[in-house]
């Protein structure tokens, strides 16, 4: 968690000191995936098709932690809030074949977990758990709304 928390801070860091009257937004994810032995692995952007196609065998028929984190700063006052989000994915079991053809077909390799839930990959997931579904898209925007509020912006 402090790894994803860190990312997310120095994204919000490296904009606010541009635009240091402007409140600004990092966001930063990662995949966990717990192996048999409990060590818990992260799954980053793949970056290849191969590792692409590894990861998401790797994620057959298993629960996917994706954490989201979120920097809301403003580097004038030094003003900060932050949050972490965790959603649960669920993959459904998956053959080579079915693998292959996401992967060509989404080309994925610059997501965590070498999968995006807003395009194609929904079709490869069992279950969704999160109290903010557009966290796994990469930005939590319903606790960013609450951040914004707390930060004294009126949203509708």
């Amino acid at each position: 968690m402090a790894l994803v928390a860190r990312l997310a801070r120095a994204k919000a860091a490296a904009a606010a000191a541009q635009h240091p009257n402007a409140w600004v937004i990092g966001s930063d994810q990662m995949a966990v995936r717990v192996d048999e032995a409990g060590t818990e692995l992260t799954l980053g952007k793949p970056g290849t098709e191969s590792r692409c196609i590894e990861q998401l065998q790797s994620c057959s028929g298993r629960t996917i932690v994706f954490l989201t984190a979120a920097t809301l700063m403003r580097h004038a006052g030094t003003s900060m809030l932050e949050f972490i989000d965790t959603t649960r994915v669920t993959f459904r079991v998956l053959d080579q074949a079915t693998i292959e053809r996401y992967v060509a077909k989404e080309r994925p390799l610059d997501c965590a977990g070498g999968f995006k839930s807003e395009g194609l990959g929904i079709s490869l997931c069992e279950s969704i758990d999160s109290a903010d579904p557009s966290a796994l898209i990469g930005l939590p925007l319903i606790r960013l709304s609450a951040a914004l509020r707390s930060a004294g912006f009126e949203l509708p």
